[in-house]
């Protein structure tokens, strides 16, 4: 049931995200429909029960680089969809979508995730919630980041003549559908705000855990290491612009610097073991 639940979602995500991208070629709206919308909040329905499936649906609490990253990109799309409907955020779901239909698969074409042991600890199933919440919102605030990224590359850049070719008119109706870069800074520093309180609190679930376990308080491996290293990034960012004013293209370089520590701190040793030493 699980496979079959997640190869639905991936259709139904690559179904979602074919229409915009269609529309960029043509001279369609890219804006999301009530329509879309409420399918999104379907596919995400049908999503969410093929991980609870596969991690807990038995009993048993299983994890891997598969179900990690599909359950991450899982909160990632559930954020996106319900700042939809407060803001416009049409040009992240051209990026977003595409992942989610890839994300979707990962479980079914990587199998076997291990049984996670010390269930019991009450503090396991917090720490592996706001990891994974912290995870997903930090995707959210780096695909944010691209986006401005690109939309300030376009204002300082000569605009595309309606009659230039290849894509560059599709990708001016593109910028026409997003917020302000003002507006997007915004919503960028709103993820992070609560990015950074969730990867505080991962990081002390997981004191508290490795503590009811008689483990030391930070335990010097890989994943701790990369973890604090990331919360010390975003930490920087946010202080940077309380106290300077921190913005643009300085907000994008440590938001995407962030989150390539945070994926190193759990994909990067899940990738070494699983795929690498086949562990």
């Amino acid at each position: 049931m699980g496979i079959v639940l997640h190869t639905l979602a991936a259709l139904g995500y690559a179904l979602l995200g074919l229409r915009p991208w269609r529309a960029l070629a043509g001279h369609a709206g890219t804006l999301a429909t009530p329509t879309e919308k409420s399918l999104l909040g379907l596919v995400l329905l049908i999503h969410g029960a093929g991980l609870y499936a596969a991690m807990v649906g038995d009993g048993e609490l299983r994890m891997g680089l598969g179900l990690a990253l599909s359950a991450t990109l899982w909160l990632g799309i559930l954020v996106f969809w319900l700042e939809s409907f407060i803001i416009r955020v049409d040009g992240v779901r051209l990026v977003l979508l595409p992942l989610a239909a890839l994300a979707a698969l990962m479980p079914v074409a990587m199998q076997h995730p291990i049984s996670i042991p010390h269930t019991g600890t009450p503090w396991l199933a917090a720490h592996l919630t706001v990891s994974l919440a912290a995870y997903g919102i930090m995707t959210i605030a780096a695909l944010h980041a691209l986006l401005m990224a690109a939309a300030d590359r376009r204002l300082h850049s000569p605009q595309p003549t309606a009659d230039s070719a290849g894509m560059s008119p599709a990708w001016g109706r593109l910028f026409d559908a997003i917020p302000p870069l003002l507006v997007l800074e915004q919503v960028l520093f709103r993820l992070i705000w609560i990015g950074f309180v969730l990867l505080t609190l991962a990081v002390l679930t997981g004191a508290a855990m490795s503590r009811a376990l008689g483990g030391p308080l930070l335990p010097f491996d890989h994943k701790t290491v990369f973890t604090l290293l990331s919360w010390i990034t975003f930490g920087t960012l946010l202080l940077g612009r309380c106290l300077r004013g921190w913005r643009g293209r300085v907000a994008v370089r440590y938001t995407l610097a962030g989150l390539i520590l945070l994926l190193l701190a759990y994909a990067g040793s899940r990738f070494v073991l699983e795929l690498v030493l086949q562990r």
